[in-house]
């Protein structure tokens, strides 16, 4: 059984419903025995944006990323900038030796720094309720890059 990190960004409606059809797919894969989204595990003790908030909410992403076996990133773009903190994550995951696997539903490039790290790529949200998690089959990301 696989442990999941789920990156991504959360700010507006579009980005909520994104991550929300990823955690249910997440769900519904009988392979995945956890999945922790920041989303859903903010640091509520502290002020939200207190020093103490941020080293709190850095520590906690940080560990559970180091506990995961699979890092699922959302590849969230404004322009071609994907946002930072899905992108500190990834790197974090890439870094640590933690696959990960990009799920870019979005019609743009892809930076070249995410291409390289990933495991696999996937197009939609809803391919993660039948991804295998057990053997994670390679599936680069073969378009342009930036």
């Amino acid at each position: 059984m696989t442990n999941i990190y789920l990156a991504g960004p959360f700010f507006d409606d579009e980005q909520l419903e994104r991550i929300g059809r990823a955690e249910k797919a997440l769900a519904a894969n009988p392979q995945v025995n956890r999945v922790f989204s920041p989303r859903l595990n903010e640091v509520r003790d502290f002020e939200m944006g207190t020093p103490t908030w941020c080293a709190k909410t850095f520590k906690m992403d940080t560990d559970q990323i180091d506990a995961a076996d699979v890092v699922v990133a959302l590849a969230d773009y404004v322009d071609d900038q994907v946002d930072s903190g899905a992108a500190f994550e990834i790197g974090y995951a890439y870094h640590s030796h933690t696959p990960v696997v990009l799920v870019h539903e979005k019609d743009n490039i892809v930076n070249l720094m995410l291409a390289e790290s990933l495991q696999a790529y996937l197009t939609q949200a809803d391919a993660l309720a039948t991804y295998d998690f057990a053997t994670l089959p390679a599936n680069r990301y073969e378009g342009e890059v930036i």
